[in-house]
């Protein structure tokens, strides 16, 4: 929604509000100034007049889609007047337990390095302002202090418009690079979820150029998302499902152990995730680590601090990322 009719919308609901008595469309007309921007008082043509009708109808209808009630009321003169009353709009009590009030708190986080940071922080305040109890506020006093805090960045310009492709049901396309290309490729994708793994955002979708289900780290997305019209073809998961496939895709899911090489003082994240460490000497540790779908592309990154020594195809696979990222 562009932010001018976004204004136009609050103007009009904020009119109609407002109001102790029903508002004609002349009255509601001269009163909202993007109305008159565009349309005058209604002295103009009459094409000028049933522009703003299109509009004010459009715009009703929207405000109604939103949630708002509006009544239509017969005037005595015969015009038609709007109102809506506050009683009818007014929202229950929103009660929320402790588990459910830190949840989003820690979700509105998601949003401080995106553009809605202002409003998200506006509606946890006005949540505080009613009594409710948010993140940190929900840990019992007497436990002991921590000095963590949860928290999940989404520094990525591809968050936003997958956030809302996602949830509007919208395909996409994008530029992406794999780990082991050195160019993008352009990827059209009916996007199902985002998924954060080990501080990392990951969507999940169909993949209409391959025809399967795929999975894209947004950091490796490269220029705009870019939005397109039309249905989804491919059937929508559920969000257990998907999951699995973030989680698969991405490495997490463990089919076996493998073997490896680690220069001393490198590779943390791959050290958290061992299952055994022994010292080589000469600056080397050997590993045992989980094996899935996704280990090749995660260890190819960690570059010539890494050498799989084991199984055999894993070792075949890095070393053939290895080679496409050299050649360029």
């Amino acid at each position: 929604m562009a932010i001018a009719k976004a204004e136009r919308l609050m103007n009009l609901a904020l009119c109609l509000l407002g109001t102790r008595r029903p508002l004609t469309k002349r009255e509601l007309r001269s009163s909202i100034e993007a109305y008159v921007e565009s349309f005058g008082t209604g002295e103009g043509p009459a094409s000028s007049d049933e522009s703003f009708n299109r509009m004010f109808e459009r715009d009703k209808d929207d405000l109604r889609e939103l949630g708002l009630v509006i009544e239509t009321v017969d005037g005595l003169e015969g015009d038609v007047g709007y109102l809506a009353r506050r009683d009818s709009n007014r929202l229950p009590p929103i009660t929320l337990d402790a588990e459910e009030a830190a949840a989003l708190g820690l979700a509105a986080k998601i949003w401080q390095q995106a553009r809605l940071a202002g409003a998200a922080s506006g509606a946890l305040q006005k949540l505080r302002a009613a009594g409710m109890p948010l993140a940190a506020e929900t840990e019992d006093i007497d436990a002991p202090h921590s000095a963590l805090e949860p928290r999940i960045p989404a520094h990525e310009a591809a968050f936003e418009p997958l956030m809302l492709a996602c949830r509007d049901r919208r395909p996409v396309v994008f530029d992406y690079r794999k780990s082991n290309a050195a160019h993008p490729e352009r990827r059209q994708v009916e996007p199902w979820i985002l998924e954060c793994w080990r501080g990392h955002w990951y969507v999940a979708g169909w993949d209409r150029d391959r025809k399967a289900e795929r999975v894209f780290r947004l950091s490796r997305i490269t220029g705009k998302v870019r939005s397109r019209q039309g249905a989804f073809t491919a059937p929508v998961p559920d969000h257990v499902t998907v999951r699995e496939t973030v989680e698969s895709w991405a490495g997490e899911t463990a089919t076996g152990s493998a073997r490896i090489k680690l220069r001393a003082g490198h590779g943390y994240p791959l050290r958290a995730r061992a299952l055994t460490v022994r010292a080589l000497g000469d600056g080397w540790d050997e590993l045992e680590i989980p094996n899935g779908h996704g280990l090749d592309a995660w260890l190819v990154e960690f570059g010539p601090d890494v050498v799989v020594l084991e199984p055999a195809e894993l070792r075949a696979d890095v070393i053939d990322r290895l080679r496409a990222v050299a050649k360029g």
